[in-house]
């Protein structure tokens, strides 16, 4: 989903902008490495089972990789009853339209969450002469999939949850939330870890380099590691 120049003040704001350029355009994924590195995660410790020990993501990692900020509210939301927190006790999906102009069609929605594709359609041009109300629109819809995919990421891993409505309906006080980091990090390796060790590279060459890096991670003794740089690695 791109990334409007007009709506990356709100982004800023909301402590986001940071975690926003973590994508194709701005950041490579060395797919084998990553691959490596979680076949040696455990989630039942949430640990790196490495050869000189153990190692984990930590609350300081989240606020140096990802920008974060790691004090105020923290933002998380329950799935079963999270309409209880609506503004008013209004139904959901009317405070979606308002907050986004529409409702999406019903083949895009399952029960309480939205299709990514509608928001890449819906949301991946912004018109030239948008008002401020629309670009905030676009801002929130670019919050609910960074919410959504890279923070708080799921096992259907192709929608999006609206209870994430009540933090993008005000933009100008997401900024006083977030803690965030700390169990946001470990879902990153959680199923989403699960799901990635199962991962086949493609015989172009990946597999190979998932081996040398494999032997590379067995060779290393604690001397080796730069710990900055291994959490670099090892969180992102």
């Amino acid at each position: 989903m791109p990334m409007h120049e007009r709506i990356i003040p709100y982004l800023e704001r909301a402590g986001l902008y940071h975690l926003a350029r973590l994508n194709s355009q701005w950041f490579w994924l060395d797919e084998p490495l990553v691959s490596a590195f979680v076949e040696r995660w455990r989630p039942e410790t949430h640990t790196f089972h490495m050869p000189f020990g153990e190692c984990t993501v930590t609350l300081q990692d989240v606020a140096f990789q990802l920008g974060l900020p790691v004090d105020g509210e923290a933002v998380s939301g329950c799935l079963g009853e999270f309409e209880t927190y609506m503004e008013g006790g209004r139904p959901a999906w009317e405070w979606f339209e308002d907050l986004f102009g529409e409702r999406p069609p019903p083949n895009k929605v399952k029960q309480m969450t939205v299709h990514f594709t509608w928001f890449h359609e819906r949301f991946r041009v912004l018109p030239p002469d948008a008002s401020e109300e629309t670009v905030r629109i676009y801002a929130r819809a670019y919050i609910m999939m960074l919410l959504s995919t890279q923070l708080f990421g799921d096992k259907s891993a192709n929608r999006v949850h609206i209870r994430w409505l009540p933090f993008v309906a005000n933009l100008d006080g997401m900024g006083s939330y977030f803690r965030v980091g700390y169990s946001g990090g470990f879902r990153l390796l959680g199923r989403p870890g699960l799901r990635w060790s199962a991962y086949l590279p493609p015989n172009d060459g990946k597999e190979q380099r998932v081996i040398r890096y494999r032997l590379a991670l067995d060779r290393l003794t604690a001397r080796d590691v730069s710990f900055i740089a291994a959490r670099v690695l090892l969180f992102v």
